[in-house]
């Protein structure tokens, strides 16, 4: 096996890394959100403290994206990949102490960097594919997209892995066991890819000024606009609102709950491998494509926002049809910012689109507990199809940049 994996070209094998790397850190980031969701829940905080808890997470991951992109583009994307992976370590430690020290002020802290970690660890493993995929292809976009999707589509559906490893966690060994197990997995990790991942991956030939972190491509921004709707209309709903509704009004378990997210997000990260293909099925140019598929999840949101919350077996079906839709569009966006990134500095673009999915999360988490409290599940659903759609129409000003190599 392990000559089997020599003999491959060293672009591949560095792929291989960065994934294993990728997913190690999802199934932790994953279990942990799960985790602190329902371990507080269940200690009697309110759905909006819970969402306050996530909050410097959001937040750090937007500085994150901005700052990281710049770093990579300095020190190399093996560097920022495995600074990522060491704040993780010391995250989780940090919520290894005794019950009566996680005060909020404590977690969020926690939080904090780990937020910072997870945007270091994405920005890097995203940047890295545009630098690994060979440049002589003959279907270099077509083999950039494959490449994409199956990393970003595996991630997310080892994120749905950890929700559910998360929850079944807490229900065997409690809060500070499944921390301290996840903390060990994560170290294993890191020291693999400290010899093993190449030096310098994605540093620029000449360094970056600080003052350029901010994109000058009206195509990069446009996406950004749209990926920000995208993500708040996701997270609006999926993040406190839905595990909450389902515990308090339909008296579903921890595990319960972790297995449908889980069920919802390895579905949409299997969605998202097959993205190129499905796709291709419609032709178009790029606004006519990225614009149509958010419009058609926008149809689906509204639908949803009517359906009656008390039958939950529909509403579950329906959310797992939005993940369907949802998938397509997030793979096919994600293609998009790196196809348009400079070769030379991707780090920087990536990082700026993905600063506005972070902020898009962040507004999307605070809505979502500040919605389900004041309103319930109901307004955070009909807010989720208003996001989307608005998404849909900034995708009409997407323009092709001059030069995308």
């Amino acid at each position: 096996m392990l000559a089997r994996i020599r003999a491959l070209p060293f672009e591949v094998r560095q792929y291989m890394l960065i994934t294993g790397n990728y997913w190690a850190f999802t199934i932790t980031d994953g279990a942990l959100r799960m985790l602190v969701v329902m371990h507080f829940h269940q200690l009697g905080y309110s759905p909006l403290a819970i969402a306050m808890l996530f909050l410097f997470y959001e937040a750090f991951g937007v500085v994150t994206n901005l700052v990281g992109g710049w770093l990579g583009a300095r020190l190399g994307l093996n560097r920022t990949m495995n600074v990522g992976l060491g704040l993780q370590i010391i995250a989780l430690a940090m919520l290894m102490v005794p019950a009566s020290l996680l005060t909020v002020a404590w977690v969020m802290a926690a939080q904090a960097l780990s937020g910072i970690a997870k945007d270091l660890n994405k920005m890097s493993a995203k940047s890295a594919v545009k630098v690994l995929v060979p440049k002589e292809s003959a279907n270099a976009n077509s083999s950039l997209y494959r490449w994409v999707a199956m990393l970003t589509g595996s991630k997310n559906a080892l994120k749905g892995l950890g929700f559910f490893f998360g929850g079944l966690l807490l229900t065997l060994i409690g809060f500070q066991a499944a921390v301290f197990v996840m903390a060990v997995m994560l170290g294993g990790v890191l020291l693999l890819s400290l010899f093993r991942l190449k030096a310098d991956l994605g540093r620029q030939k000449v360094k970056p000024k600080f003052s350029e972190i901010f994109s000058k491509s009206r195509a990069i921004n446009v996406l950004s606009a749209a990926r920000f709707c995208l993500f708040a209309a996701r997270d609006v709903w999926f993040v406190v609102a839905l595990p909450v509704f389902l515990y308090e009004q339909h008296g579903w378990t921890h595990w319960t709950v972790g297995g449908l997210l889980a069920v919802w997000v390895i579905g949409y990260g299997g969605v998202q491998t097959q993205a190129p293909k499905l796709t291709r099925l419609i032709k178009g140019d790029v606004r006519v494509l990225t614009a149509g598929w958010a419009a058609a999840l926008a149809v689906l949101a509204f639908l949803l926002a009517m359906l009656p919350l008390a039958q939950v077996g529909w509403l579950v079906v329906g959310l797992l049809a939005f993940g369907v839709l949802f998938a397509i569009n997030s793979s096919w966006h994600s293609y998009l910012i790196v196809h348009f990134a400079r070769a030379d500095g991707v780090s920087m673009d990536v990082g700026f689109y993905y600063m506005a999915n972070a902020m898009g999360r962040l507004v999307g988490t605070l809505l979502s507990g500040w919605l389900y409290m004041a309103y319930g599940l109901s307004a955070c659903l009909w807010v989720s199809a208003a996001l989307v759609a608005a998404s849909s129409l900034m995708a009409l000003a997407l323009a092709l940049p001059r030069q995308t190599a």
